[in-house]
């Protein structure tokens, strides 16, 4: 007997943020990522290996329910996202992750003080590669690392919007970052 072919449903939905792609892998939300960002083949290859699957364009109840709490986030209705998530990654990525989920609304944090949280200093650059491999922008908020000087570093939706994603988040609408 053999397998059936597995699909992962996904969906391209735009935002004034940007495009994002949404991935669904059996009611798990594993990629709520920037459409055009660097490397979007090679993860979207990766995804696919992971899970044993190919894309299928499909909406689904989990898109649904995604693109509605993105919404209420948008609208600053909602600070932090209540869905089901499957983490493609290593381990240590994972813990990363979850680190960025504890970062609160309206605030940011740096690699280095990621570092420590994580009693890791010697870490940065892998918790900086990490953070860059996140396939679930926004619902893990990777965009409220910034440098430890202040400074924005590098986003997968590009430094424009993570800037309008923090500006968003800080209620001011106010020259952040200029």
């Amino acid at each position: 007997m053999q397998n059936k072919a597995q699909s992962i449903y996904i969906q391209y939905v735009k935002t004034n943020f940007g495009e994002l792609l949404l991935a669904d892998f059996e009611g798990n939300l594993c990629v709520c990522d920037w459409q055009f960002r660097k490397m979007r083949a090679s993860i979207d290859q990766k995804i696919q290996k992971y899970c044993n699957a190919t894309y299928l364009e499909r909406e689904t109840p989990l898109h649904i329910e995604v693109k509605k709490q993105l919404n209420e986030y948008f609208d600053k209705q909602r600070t932090t996202f209540d869905l089901p998530l499957l983490l493609i990654g290593t381990d240590f990525q994972k813990e990363v992750w979850e680190n960025l989920q504890k970062i609160p609304y309206g605030q940011t944090d740096s690699y280095m003080g990621l570092a420590k949280k994580m009693q890791n200093t010697l870490a940065i650059r892998a918790i900086a590669s990490a953070n860059g491999a996140n396939t679930l922008a926004i619902i893990i908020p990777c965009h409220r690392i910034i440098g430890s000087n202040g400074d924005l570093v590098g986003y997968a939706g590009g430094l424009s919007t993570k800037k309008k994603l923090l500006q968003l988040e800080n209620n001011s609408q106010t020259n952040l970052f200029e």
